[in-house]
C-alpha cells in the first residue's frame, strides 16, 4: 500500500506546511508512501487445487461447547444460546487454526447503488469456500465481519462433500474476533476437501473499508461507485473468507449490476450476459480464475468510470488507467500515469527477472480511498490525487508523487503479491522494500530527475526523528504480539515503509545492486504464489554472496540485519579525529529517557562506515563492536573527516568540536568541495545531535549559516526541517522576533536569485530539485515577511479573484499564493477559495485550497474549517484528518485544533480509530508544539480521559508525543537562552 498516510505514508505527497501568523514552515516535500499494504508465503509452489503448510498443523481439533456465548452475538441474522465462554476456544483467539486451508473462492456479489427502503445502500452474496482439511475437525472457523447471513435449515451456512450435504450442529458468530463458526456433525476427514457455501447481505457504507461505497459529481448528477479497499483485515467484510494473508488461494469473481455501469476485478473478464431479475434487466460479468492469492488483495470495482489505454489481448498486457469520464476522456488526467506506467513495468520485469505475473495492469483513481493507494493485484487502487495528473492545474510535486506512487504498487506486484509475507508482523519487509524500489522505477520513468537522492530527505531522516524515541518499535516482532486488526493496523507506520526502505537501501549499498538484485530475484522465483518470513531473504541474498568473490562481508547477512531489523532504534557513530577513536552508541532525542524494550543485541549494531576527507575517499570499514581505531581517521591541519558517503548508512555521524569547526569553515568558504546529500546530512545530524544534548546548540545553528549562499533543495530542506523544530518551541516567545529576522536575511538572496532566473516568477527552473527549491524559496520568503513576496502573492491572488482565472498563478506556485493572501487577508478570501473548493473536481487544485484554508489568522474561520473537517458533505471523509492537521501547522490554529480534538475525540475514534493507518499522524501532529508543563498535563488528561474508546491505530502515537513533549519541556528549559542570544547576535553582526 502506498505510504500515505501512514504514511504514510507518512508515504505523503509535497506538503507545504505553513505557519502564519508571525511566521513558519515550510514544504515537507516528502513522496509518498504510496500506504500499501502485506502479503505472506509457504514454501514452494504447490500444485493446482492443494496447498501446503510450513508449518506442523496441530491434532485434531474438536469443539468444546455446541452452543456459543450470547455475548458474541452479532446482528448476523443469528440467534444465540447462552453459555459458559471457553477462553481456549478456538474462537476466542484472532488467528485462525491451521487445520484448513483454503483453495478456491467462488463469489457472486450483487452491488444495489441506490437506496434501499431502510434509506442503505447494500449488496447481496454468494460464496463458495473451497478448502482442503489437513488434520481431522468437526469446527470450521472462517472470517466474517458485519455481513447478514441467509438462514439455511437453522445454520448460516451449507457444508458441502461433493455433492454431499455434511450436518451442521451449529452455526453462530463471534463478534469480537469476527468468525463465522461452523460446528460440524461429523469429524471432517484429513486430506480431504470441503465446500463452505453462504449467502449473505452486507452494507455498502462509506467507511473505505471492504466492500464500500464511494460518490462524485459529474455534470450535477451524483454518481455512485461500489469498491473495495480489503488490506489488512476487510476482505471479511465482502465475503467470508480465510482472511490471513498466508491462506492463498484461488479467486474466481462474478458481479452482478445494472446498466449502464462496468464492472472490473483482478483479472479479465471472460463473459457478460444480460438477465432479468424482477422485471429489471442485469449484467452478469464473470472474470477469470485468479492465481493463489491472499485474500487482501482482492478487489472488484462497480462504476461509470472511463479508460485510456489497452485492454489485455492474449499476447501484451493490458495497461489501462480508470477514473471519472471528465477527468480520464475530457480532461486527459490519465495520460501521464498511462505514459510512466509501461516503463516501470519494464523496469521492474528485468530487475526482478520475472515477466509480469497477470495479463492486465488496471490502475484506477477513486474519489474517497483511504490510503494513498494499494496494490490490489491487476487492479490497483489510488486516491485521485495519486493517480490523475493534470498539466494546468498540478504541481510538480503532484507529479512526482504520481510517479512514485505508480511505482511503489507496481513493485508490489511481484514483491508483496506474487510473494507474500506471511504474517502481519512482516509488513515492514513487504512495505520498505516497495518504498526502496519506487525511488528506482521512478527514476527509469523520468531519468532527468535524479530522483533516487531524494529518499535521503523523505525517508532516512524523517523516520529517524521517530525511530530515535525511546518508544519507538523494532521493525519485525513476534508473530504472537500481532493479532487484533487495529494491532495489524497500527503497523503500518513510518517505521516499517521509511526505516524499512533505509535499511533495505543500505543493504543493497553494501553488498552492491548487481548481487542485491541476484538475491531478491532468486527469492521471487523459490517462493512465488506463496508465503515466507523476512529471514527467506536474508538466505537468497546469502547465497548471491557466496556464489562470489569480489564482495566480501565481515558476518552472514542474517548476523548483519538482525541487529537492525530485531532491534529498535539507531547509532550514532562518534569519530575523535585526534585519535581515529569510533565508537557507536543508541541514539535517542532524549537522553534522560528510559529505554524499557530489551534488545538481543544490547543496542550494538554492525555499522557499515564509508568516508572521505578533504583530499580522498577511503575504502568501506565495518563497526562490528562498541569502539575501535581507525588510523585513516586521524585528521591533522586544515582537512576534514566526512563519514556516511551519500547517507548510505542508516545513523548518524558526530564528530569532536574541532572538526566540526572544520567542516563548517569548509561550507562557509566553499560548500561546494562537499557533496549535495552530505551538506544536507551534516545540519540534519547537527540539529537531532543538539536535540539529544550531545552537540552544542549554537554549533548546530552555526551549520545554516552559510546557507544564503547555496541554492541546491537539498541542504536547504534539510535546515528548513532543522529550524522547524526552534519555529515550533519558541513561534509563542519573544525568542522568534530574531529568528525572524535571521531567517528573512538568509532567504532572502535565495528569492533574488530564483526571482532572476525564472523572470520574476514568469518560467520554471527545469531540474525536480530545482523547482523544489523554488517553492521552498516563495514559501520561506512569505513565511518571514520578505516585502517581494507578500506584494508578489498579493497581487497574483487579487488578478485571480479579478478575472477568476489562475491561469497566471503556476500549480507549483499556488499553495503558498493562496495561503499568504488568505494570512494576509480576511473573510473575503477565504469564502473565495471555499467557493473555489466546491467548484473544483481536480482533486490536486483541491487539496491545495483546503491546505490554504488553514492559513487564516482569524480564530472563528479555523473552527468553523474545523467543524468541516467532519462534515462529509463539505469536507471528505478521506481528508478529514489531514483538514485538522493543516489547521494544527498554523500556529493561531494549534490550540484550536487540540480542544477540537479533544471534544470529539469520540467521533473522530469512531470514524478512524480502528482502521485509517494515518490516525496515528492526527495525534503527533496536534501535539508538536506542546513545550510545556501544562501542556503534558493536558495529554496525560487525555489519556486517562479516553481509555474508553481508547486510541486504536493512535496508541503508538500518543506515546510517542508524551514522549516528545517530555524532551521538548527540558530542550527549551535548557536552551531557550542560548538560541535567543545565537539570533540575536547573527541578526546584529548582519547589519
Amino acid at each position: 500500500m502506498g505510504k500515505g498516510f501512514y504514511v504514510s505514508t507518512l508515504v505523503l505527497a509535497v506538503a507545504i506546511i505553513f505557519s502564519v501568523a508571525a511566521v513558519s514552515t515550510i514544504i515537507a516535500l516528502a513522496v509518498v508512501c504510496s500506504q500499501e499494504m502485506a502479503k505472506n508465503n509457504d514454501v514452494a509452489k504447490p500444485p493446482e487445487g492443494t496447498t501446503t503448510s510450513s508449518t506442523k498443523p496441530p491434532e485434531k481439533t474438536t469443539t468444546s461447547s455446541t452452543k456459543p456465548p450470547n455475548e458474541t452475538t452479532i446482528s448476523n441474522n443469528s440467534t444465540s444460546t447462552a453459555t459458559t465462554v471457553q477462553s481456549n476456544d478456538p474462537w476466542n483467539k484472532y488467528r485462525l487454526p491451521k487445520t484448513l486451508t483454503p483453495v478456491h473462492y467462488d463469489i457472486e456479489l450483487q452491488p444495489f447503488l441506490e437506496k434501499n427502503a431502510a434509506d442503505l445502500y447494500v449488496f447481496h452474496g454468494k460464496s463458495t469456500a473451497l478448502f482442503l482439511c489437513n488434520n481431522a475437525t468437526d469446527l470450521i472457523l472462517i472470517h466474517s465481519n458485519k455481513l447478514n447471513h441467509t438462514k439455511f435449515n437453522n445454520f448460516d451456512a451449507k457444508l458441502m462433500d461433493g455433492s454431499r450435504e455434511v450436518a451442521l450442529k451449529n452455526t453462530f458468530f463471534q463478534k469480537d474476533k469476527q468468525f463465522l463458526v461452523v460446528q460440524v456433525a461429523e469429524t471432517l476427514e484429513a486430506g480431504k476437501q470441503y465446500a463452505l457455501y453462504t449467502e449473505f447481505v452486507g452494507e455498502l457504507a462509506d467507511d473505505l473499508a471492504g466492500f464500500y461505497r464511494s460518490e462524485y459529481r459529474e455534470r450535477n448528477v451524483t454518481k455512485i461507485i461500489a469498491t473495495t479497499q480489503m488490506q489488512a483485515p476487510d476482505a471479511r467484510k465482502a465475503f467470508p473468507c480465510f482472511d490471513e494473508p498466508a491462506m492463498k488461494a484461488t479467486f474466481s469473481i462474478t458481479l452482478k449490476y445494472r446498466q449502464p455501469y462496468k464492472a472490473m476485478s483482478n483479472m479479465p473478464e471472460i463473459s457478460k450476459e444480460l438477465v432479468v431479475e424482477n422485471g429489471q434487466q442485469w449484467m452478469i460479468s464473470k472474470f477469470d480464475k485468479s492465481p493463489r492469492m491472499s485474500s487482501y488483495l482482492v478487489a472488484f470495482i462497480v462504476s461509470e468510470f472511463e479508460a485510456v489505454g489497452n485492454p489485455a489481448n492474449g499476447t501484451v498486457t493490458g495497461v489501462q488507467i480508470w477514473g471519472r469520464k471528465q477527468a480520464i476522456v475530457e480532461e486527459k488526467q490519465g495520460e501521464y500515469a498511462l505514459r510512466v506506467t509501461k516503463p516501470i513495468l519494464e523496469f521492474f520485469e528485468e530487475y526482478y527477472n520475472t515477466p509480469y505475473p497477470l495479463p492486465k495492469s488496471d490502475q484506477v483513481a477513486l474519489p474517497d480511498f483511504n490510503a494513498g493507494a494499494m496494490e490490489n493485484w491487476g487492479l490497483v487502487t489510488y486516491r485521485e490525487t495519486a493517480l490523475l495528473f493534470d498539466d494546468q492545474v498540478s504541481s510538480i510535486g503532484n507529479k512526482e508523487r504520481v510517479v512514485t506512487v505508480i511505482a511503489h504498487e507496481l513493485a508490489h506486484q511481484w514483491f508483496g503479491n506474487l510473494v507474500t509475507i506471511r504474517w502481519w508482523n512482516d509488513l515492514w519487509l513487504n512495505e520498505g522494500f516497495a518504498t526502496y524500489v519506487e525511488y528506482l522505477g521512478a527514476d527509469k520513468a523520468e531519468p532527468d530527475w535524479n530522483i533516487k537522492d531524494l529518499i535521503v530527505l523523505n525517508d532516512v531522516h524523517r523516520v529517524m526523528g521517530v525511530d530515535a524515541l525511546a518508544s519507538s518499535h523494532p521493525l519485525t516482532s513476534k508473530e504472537e504480539e500481532v493479532n487484533s486488526p487495529s494491532e495489524i493496523s497500527a503497523l503500518f507506520d513510518s517505521i516499517a515503509y521509511s526505516k524499512g526502505a533505509s535499511v533495505i537501501r543500505m543493504l543493497s549499498e553494501f553488498l552492491t545492486e548487481p548481487l542485491f538484485v541476484n538475491g531478491v530475484a532468486s527469492y521471487l522465483k523459490g517462493f512465488e504464489y506463496n508465503n515466507t518470513v523476512y529471514s527467506d531473504l536474508w538466505a537468497h541474498l546469502q547465497k548471491a554472496v557466496d556464489s562470489q568473490v569480489i564482495v566480501k562481508l565481515p558476518l552472514t547477512i542474517n548476523q548483519i540485519m538482525d541487529t537492525w531489523v530485531l532491534q529498535m532504534g539507531f547509532p550514532v557513530v562518534k569519530i575523535d579525529t585526534a585519535t581515529g577513536t569510533v565508537t557507536q552508541k543508541h541514539f535517542l532525542l532524549d537522553p534522560d529517557s528510559v529505554v524499557t524494550r530489551p534488545s538481543p543485541f544490547g543496542y550494538k549494531w554492525i555499522v557499515p562506515i564509508s568516508y572521505k576527507t578533504s583530499s580522498k575517499v577511503g575504502n568501506n570499514i565495518w563497526l562490528q563492536k562498541e569502539s575501535d581505531t581507525v588510523n585513516d581517521f586521524k585528521i591533522t591541519g586544515s582537512d576534514w573527516l566526512l563519514v556516511n558517503l551519500n547517507v548510505t548508512g542508516y545513523y548518524r555521524v558526530n564528530y569532536d568540536d574541532s572538526n566540526w569547526i572544520r567542516l563548517i569553515t569548509q561550507l562557509q568558504s566553499d560548500h561546494q568541495a562537499v557533496p549535495v546529500i552530505n551538506r544536507a546530512q551534516i545540519i540534519d545530524d547537527a540539529f537531532n545531535l543538539a536535540r539529544a544534548k550531545q552537540l552544542g546548540i549554537t554549533t548546530a545553528l552555526d551549520t545554516t549559516k552559510y546557507i544564503s549562499a547555496d541554492r541546491e533543495y537539498m541542504p536547504w530542506q534539510a535546515a528548513l526541517s532543522g529550524l522547524s523544530y526552534f519555529t515550533q518551541m519558541f513561534d509563542r516567545t519573544e525568542t522568534f522576533g530574531s529568528m525572524k529576522k535571521y531567517m528573512k536575511k538568509q532567504v532572502k538572496p535565495l528569492f533574488d536569485y530564483f526571482a532572476q532566473v525564472t523572470g520574476n516568477w514568469s518560467t520554471r527552473p527545469v531540474s525536480l530539485t530545482d523547482q523544489y527549491c523554488e517553492i521552498n524559496a516563495l514559501s520561506i520568503a512569505c513565511s518571514y515577511d520578505v516585502e517581494e513576496c507578500l506584494k508578489l502573492a498579493s497581487d497574483l491572488f487579487n488578478a485571480w479573484m479579478a478575472s477568476n482565472s489562475t491561469n497566471n498563478i503556476h500549480p507549483n506556485l499556488r499553495t503558498n499564493v493562496y495561503c499568504t493572501a488568505i494570512a494576509q487577508g480576511g473573510e473575503l478570501e477565504w469564502d473565495f477559495v471555499w467557493e473555489k473548493l466546491k467548484q473544483t473536481d481536480i482533486a490536486q487544485e483541491a487539496d491545495k485550497l483546503r491546505t490554504a484554508l488553514a492559513c487564516s489568522k482569524e480564530p472563528w474561520i479555523l473552527n468553523r474549517l474545523l467543524e468541516y473537517s467532519l462534515d462529509s458533505t463539505k469536507i471528505r471523509r478521506q481528508d478529514a484528518i489531514s483538514t485538522i492537521s493543516s489547521v494544527v501547522n498554523n500556529p493561531i490554529g494549534q490550540s484550536l485544533a487540540w480542544d477540537f480534538v479533544r471534544a470529539n475525540w469520540k467521533t473522530l475514534f469512531s470514524m478512524f480509530g480502528e482502521s485509517s493507518f494515518s490516525f496515528g499522524n492526527l495525534i503527533e501532529r496536534v501535539t508538536r508544539r506542546f513545550s510545556t508543563d501544562f501542556e503534558l498535563k493536558q495529554l496525560l488528561k487525555f489519556k486517562t480521559d479516553n481509555q474508553n474508546p481508547g486510541f486504536g491505530t493512535a496508541s503508538q502515537a500518543l506515546e510517542q508525543s508524551i514522549e516528545k513533549t517530555k524532551a521538548n519541556i527540558n530542550w527549551v528549559n535548557e536552551n531557550k537562552a542560548a538560541v535567543k542570544k545565537w539570533f540575536e547576535d547573527a541578526v546584529r553582526k548582519s547589519v
